[in-house]
């Protein structure tokens, strides 16, 4: 007699596959210690000091802003710590401050460089500087955090989106399907590049622009998927029954038809999100993406394309992206073959 896994059993089963896969469970161990040290890119990367010991007493300049007269300046305004005098203040008479790894923050200018911008890589500047003057190592630290970030809230908003109106479309059928079958046509038929160009040049460029936008368009792939599922899933017998005792439609819908039709969701995901990252960084490569000086993957690629002796602008952006959407495939893959219900 074959009797079916208990769903605890099967998740475990599951788990032990997907490490099996040793390229996706390792490319997932190297995404998640990259995004959790680029959540931290503050303390990693930045133009203050993490903690300050000055005459006694303790500063934390990450955490608050203190004017130049509490270090022996004469302005009021807020303390630059990449000042040669302040430097020489905060290093002198049993005074110390500790500074993260990289000096610079993402939109720090070195004022002391002695090459003309975009500066190579040096002692000071890691990765070198860009066309700016700003350090390049902060800036795809930042840009990085950024594009992963963007991409999981984009990710999330589609798959939400996505995940209702496939099960709208798939568990009523019939009228109802077909209406929002046409619509999906006429609507994934929208030019999404020129709907963006005109709205850029309507609204001030944000982030919460870019994902309303991109939201409206990004969850049509998946929408057919779910649909699918539940065509295949709301006339097995289960339904019926449930149906015959009365249970909601809402409830047949989310509680048993959809964790049976989660596979399609869950496997795409990590190509979705190396979808959005993408879709982020050629959008500010265009200059259509989110406004300066916020750090980006694209304007760094962009910066390349216009200084193109500055090998290192277009080699570690590229180095970066390529990395980050490599290990999003192999995480994937390794995905698709866990959740492959002829391996179950």
């Amino acid at each position: 007699m074959n009797i079916e896994p208990t769903p605890q059993k099967l998740s475990s089963r599951r788990w032990r596959r997907f490490k099996a896969n040793k390229r996706g469970f390792y490319s997932l161990i190297i995404f998640s210690i990259c995004f959790f040290l680029s959540l931290g890119a503050e303390i990693l990367s930045n133009d203050k000091p993490l903690l300050v010991s000055y005459q006694g007493s303790l500063y934390f300049p990450l955490l608050k802003a203190y004017p130049e007269t509490t270090f022996g300046g004469v302005f009021e305004t807020e303390t630059d710590y990449q000042d040669p005098f302040i430097r020489q203040r905060l290093t002198s008479g049993g005074n110390h401050a500790f500074f993260p790894l990289n000096h610079h923050s993402y939109d720090s200018i070195n004022l002391q460089l002695r090459q003309p911008v975009p500066s190579p890589p040096d002692g000071t500047n890691y990765l070198g500087t860009d066309d700016r003057g700003r350090d390049v190592l902060a800036r795809l630290l930042y840009g990085f955090r950024l594009s992963v970030i963007f991409a999981f809230i984009l990710t999330a908003i589609g798959t939400v989106i996505g995940i209702i109106t496939g099960a709208l479309q798939g568990y009523l059928g019939g009228r109802t399907d077909l209406f929002m079958q046409r619509f999906i046509e006429i609507w994934s038929a929208m030019p999404e590049l020129y709907l963006l160009i005109i709205f850029a040049s309507i609204f001030k460029p944000s982030v919460l622009l870019l994902l309303i936008l991109l939201s409206i368009f990004g969850w049509m792939g998946l929408a057919d998927y779910v649909r699918a599922e539940f065509l295949k899933g709301r006339n097995l017998d289960y339904v019926k029954a449930a149906k015959a005792l009365g249970v909601g439609n809402i409830t047949i819908m989310f509680r048993h038809l959809l964790p049976n039709g989660m596979t399609p969701v869950i496997t795409f995901l990590p190509f979705r999100v190396s979808g959005s990252i993408l879709a982020l960084t050629s959008l500010d490569f265009l200059g259509l993406g989110v406004p300066p000086p916020t750090p980006s993957l694209g304007e760094l690629l962009a910066q390349g394309k216009n200084n193109i002796e500055a090998w290192w602008l277009s080699l570690t952006t590229f180095g970066v992206l390529v990395g980050t959407l490599i290990l999003l495939i192999f995480i994937g893959e390794a995905l698709r073959e866990t959740f492959d219900p002829r391996k179950v």
